[in-house]
């Protein structure tokens, strides 16, 4: 067998005002073929997972390119149709091939595309015709539109919010790959519209329980290979957002689409009691210095980076500042240009820095300090599961009994590493202020002794029920409160 594969991935908050052109993809991860590291980011793990598999089977695997870009607004025209034009070359080149299997995200949006990964679907579909395999994994917050559905043999897309399953997903895809290609199965794609749009953590109920639901079902129902929901992505104001069920059968559409729309009825019946208890900056503050023991983690879950904010909203750190709380380490500040300055001052050097709320209204206010920079660190990076996210350029800098990292690429708190990367022990800190919805929980829960969820300024556009979407669907929860009734 001639199996190719590649990625192309992004999500985007299409409400964000930071632009992604190509310098971008670069900045996160830009890789031709064979260039692709060992370890997978969040969307490329098909790749890695594609050089086990294939070696195994004594199949010949066809690298394209790997691209991802931390999430941030619309991708330039140019730039996704050189990224989508770079792949197809390299798959016109390599066939003939007997499948596709590929990493995607789901949630890019690029200038005049609202359907990138339907455009780049249709498109491969139309190079290999209707009888090669075309898969692909996805990001659960992401659109599942009509146009992909219909270019795709079937899609399995991670179960975890936090996504730390990506790359166990990754398998599943390649399990049913090989026996597909192999003969053993006809893999059945149904899909159920859940018409609504919500926040679906994993790490609580009643989420958790209904993914352990899917894991058992996957286990025990005859003819069911895979289970997955798209929560879809509400920062995407694109005509087909909302939640979606998917089930894939061995060759069994009517069990599928019944199995879809049971399981998709279930999640509309507890819409509204899946997300975290959140509070204000005030409240936040108040909680972490009443817990008597550290570390406390603060999530800033709005100005999450992994959401396509800038993350440099300083509205719970001027809150922390203001009331003179000390024993606190950041991470992170996203300012290239204070960064710069660090740089050029060099460690040990103690200037006056502005840093801190350039990007967007409703994020507060710059701080100025007088700061001594500790730490100077190149290329910084932390875990994330089997992978490793780069934060870019990075400065620790400290003023008042209060250490913030300040980085030049964008990127959400994975992982404690975060600050071990950069000199700061996290847990030798009383509190730990963080940005990230709940992609940190897995790591950071480990060490924390208490996890404050806060909602401070408004960088993201969290309420959909009010938010002011030109081109999303009008006819679903929480827009109605009723889309079933007719």
């Amino acid at each position: 067998m001639r199996v190719f594969t590649a990625a192309l991935a992004t999500e985007t908050n299409t409400f964000s005002p930071i632009a992604i052109d190509k310098r971008a993809f670069e900045a996160s991860l830009y890789a031709k073929p064979g260039e692709h590291p060992a370890t997978p980011t969040l969307c490329t793990a098909p790749i890695t997972v594609g050089r086990e598999v294939c070696a195994q089977q004594g199949w010949t695997l066809i690298e394209g390119s790997a691209s991802w870009a931390d999430p941030a607004g619309l991708i330039a025209r140019s730039t996704y149709e050189e990224m989508r034009d770079e792949i197809l070359e390299q798959l016109q080149a390599a066939l003939p091939v007997d499948g596709v299997v590929l990493g995607l995200h789901g949630a890019m949006v690029a200038q005049g595309y609202d359907d990138p990964e339907g455009d780049f679907l249709t498109r491969i579909r139309a190079i290999v015709g209707p009888d090669v395999l075309v898969c692909a994994e996805l990001d659960p917050h992401s659109h599942l539109t009509a146009k992909r559905v219909a270019a795709a043999d079937f899609f399995v897309v991670f179960k975890e919010f936090p996504h730390i399953d990506f790359v166990d997903r990754a398998r599943d895809l390649w399990s049913i790959a090989v026996r597909t290609l192999k003969g053993e199965i006809k893999p059945v794609m149904s899909v159920f519209d859940c018409r609504m749009i919500d926040v679906f953590p994993t790490s609580k109920e009643p989420m958790r329980g209904f993914v352990n639901q899917l894991y058992a079902l996957e286990k025990s129902e005859p003819d069911v290979l895979s289970l997955s929901v798209i929560h879809g992505f509400m920062a995407g104001d694109v005509p087909e957002l909302g939640t979606k069920m998917i089930a894939i059968t061995d060759d069994n559409a009517a069990k599928g689409a019944a199995l879809a729309e049971r399981l998709g009825r279930e999640l509309f019946a507890m819409r509204g009691t899946f997300m975290v208890a959140q509070v204000d900056e005030k409240a936040a503050v108040d909680a972490a210095i009443a817990a008597p023991d550290g570390p406390v983690v603060i999530a800033d879950m709005w100005d999450n980076p992994g959401g396509g904010t800038a993350g440099d909203a300083t509205v719970i750190l001027a809150e922390l500042i203001g009331r003179g709380i000390s024993d606190v380490a950041v991470g992170t500040i996203w300012d290239p240009i204070a960064v710069q300055i660090c740089m050029a001052a060099g460690e040990g050097a103690e200037i006056a820095l502005r840093f801190g709320a350039k990007s967007a209204p409703h994020t507060g206010s710059p701080i100025d300090q007088f700061v001594r920079v500790n730490r100077l660190v190149r290329d910084a990076q932390m875990r994330f599961g089997e992978s490793y996210a780069p934060f870019g350029d990075a400065a620790w800098i400290s003023f008042n009994g209060i250490d913030v990292i300040l980085n030049s690429t964008r990127a959400q708190s994975f992982d404690p590493s975060l600050f071990s990367a950069m000199g700061i022990d996290p847990k030798s800190r009383k509190i730990l202020l963080i940005k990230s919805t709940n992609h940190f929980y897995d790591s950071f829960s480990r060490i924390a002794s208490e996890i404050i969820y806060c909602a401070a300024g408004k960088p993201y556009p969290n309420t959909p029920a009010t938010t002011p979407y030109r081109k999303a669907r009008r006819d679903i929860w929480p827009m109605v409160e009723d889309p079933w009734a007719r």
